[in-house]
This record gives structure tokens, C-alpha cells and sequence, in this order.
């Protein structure tokens, strides 16, 4: 019977280099049960990489993941990918499928359902993300907002307990950010699974998420809450939470400089 207070996910001194490069280097994280975490920091720090490991894309060096108690390896593997969806920064949707036939792929590709079974739910999970007036359209003829959403529904039609999403904001404008965060944690709470978000982008983060871990050095930093966050006085966190503040600073003090002479 699985222990309902133990967390859904758990990381455990996880390392990976790629030739001299360390990656991660005893990186550790708990993800509670039916939370939306956010693993911040900077770009290059290994986030995705983190993402990876979990989803058997990259093979760690050495470390533990336990997913619903168990120790994640090639015995729980396979139950593990059933259970989990993986939300690409790029939204990895296949241009030569209409929507309808990328939400159904995965279904086609790990269950048994017939073609009509297949048809129903993957109609029901774009009907979930107000897509299903859409589902004869290609990617290229949807907006970007309406791609992330399709990508969405693709990962959750086959109802996961966990969602990986990786850089779900790369590249958009912060009111096209907003939308993205919005829309995890609306369908998120919606549909009730566990959420690892991997990003940059602070506020969005801090005011969407149940708990926060900052990756530095190959290392969690930082985990627990967004106001434990807010006001840690780590000076790596600090950093990271306060780069703005520094930079109008130092803006401020260039002006001067300037006036002066």
C-alpha cells in the first residue's frame, strides 16, 4: 500500500557530467503529491538535464529516484513512462498531424484501445483545453497559445500523475507568460496531477507554485515555499531573487556618473 505522505517524486543526490562537464552534482528534490513544483535558476545550470534524468532521456552517473515509493530503474520503467508525460519546451508537435492526431499518439502508442476508444478521448482531451472546434487543424495553423495548449492536452490524455514541463515559457512575452503559468495551474488543479515546472522566470514562478527549488552549481540550493524563498538571505538566492533590484541599481548609478560629468 503506498504511503500517501511519502512524496509522488523524490531525487536523490543526483550527478551527471558529459566529459568534463559537471552537470549535477548530488541535485535532491521532493515533489509532494498533486503539487506544482518549479526548479528555478539560471540558464545553463542543468535544469533540463534534471528533466531528462527523470524522464529516461539522459541516463544519470549516479543518484536514486524513487517515483510512488519505488526506486526508479528498469524494472519500474515502463510503469513509470505509462504515468508520467513529458511537456517539450518546443511543444514537439509533429507538423504532418492534424490535432486530433497528435493528441491520439500516445494512446495509439501505449494502450490497447481500439480506434474508435482512441477518437473519444483524444476528442474529449482537446474538448477539455477548448480545442475541440480545432481538431482537424494542423500545429501551423494554430496560434502559439493555442500549440502549448495542444501539447497539453496531448500529454494529459492519457490521464498522468505526473507532468513534466520543460521551459514551458522560452521565448514568449511576459503576457504570454502569464498565460502559460495560468494555464498549468488551472488544468493542473483541473485535472489533479503532480507538476515539475522547469524555468527562469521568477515571478511567474514564485506567485503559480506550491514550492520552489533553485539549482546552482549542479546543486538544490534552495527548496520549500515561494515566501521562504522571498525572503532567504542565501546569497545565491538573493542573487538569483534580486538581479533586478541590482541592475536598476547599477543602472541608477551609471546615470549619476554620467550627470556628474
Amino acid at each position: 500500500m503506498t504511503d500517501s505522505s511519502e512524496p509522488l517524486l523524490r531525487i536523490e543526490s543526483l550527478h551527471k557530467r558529459f566529459d568534463d562537464n559537471i552537470v549535477l552534482a548530488g541535485a535532491s528534490l521532493d515533489v509532494p503529491r498533486g503539487s506544482l513544483v518549479t526548479v528555478l535558476g539560471r540558464s545553463g545550470t542543468g535544469k533540463s538535464v534534471l528533466l531528462k534524468c527523470l524522464a529516461g532521456i539522459v541516463t544519470p552517473d549516479a543518484g536514486r529516484i524513487r517515483f510512488d515509493g519505488k526506486d526508479l530503474d528498469a524494472s519500474t520503467r515502463a510503469d513509470f513512462r505509462r504515468r508520467c508525460s513529458f511537456l517539450f519546451q518546443s511543444n514537439a508537435l509533429f507538423d504532418s498531424l492534424t490535432a486530433l492526431e497528435n493528441v491520439a499518439l500516445p494512446l495509439e502508442q501505449t494502450t490497447n484501445l481500439s480506434d474508435a476508444e482512441i477518437r473519444v478521448q483524444s476528442l474529449e482531451a482537446l474538448k477539455q483545453l477548448e480545442l475541440d472546434a480545432h481538431h482537424d487543424r494542423y500545429p501551423s495553423q494554430l496560434s502559439g497559445g493555442m500549440q502549448k495548449r495542444l501539447a497539453l492536452a496531448r500529454a494529459i490524455v492519457t490521464k498522468p500523475e505526473l507532468v513534466l514541463f520543460d521551459e514551458p515559457t522560452a521565448g514568449l512575452d511576459p503576457l504570454r507568460r502569464n498565460a502559460v503559468f495560468t494555464m498549468i495551474l488551472k488544468y493542473q488543479r483541473q485535472f489533479r496531477f503532480t507538476a515539475v515546472v522547469v524555468t527562469h522566470d521568477l515571478d511567474e514562478a514564485l506567485i503559480a507554485s506550491d514550492r520552489v527549488a533553485l539549482l546552482d552549481s549542479g546543486k538544490m540550493l534552495f527548496e520549500g515555499a515561494p515566501t521562504a524563498f522571498t525572503t532567504s538571505t542565501d546569497p545565491v538566492v538573493s542573487s538569483f531573487r534580486d538581479s533586478a533590484a541590482a541592475l536598476r541599481e547599477s543602472v541608477a548609478a551609471l546615470r549619476q556618473t554620467s550627470a556628474a560629468s
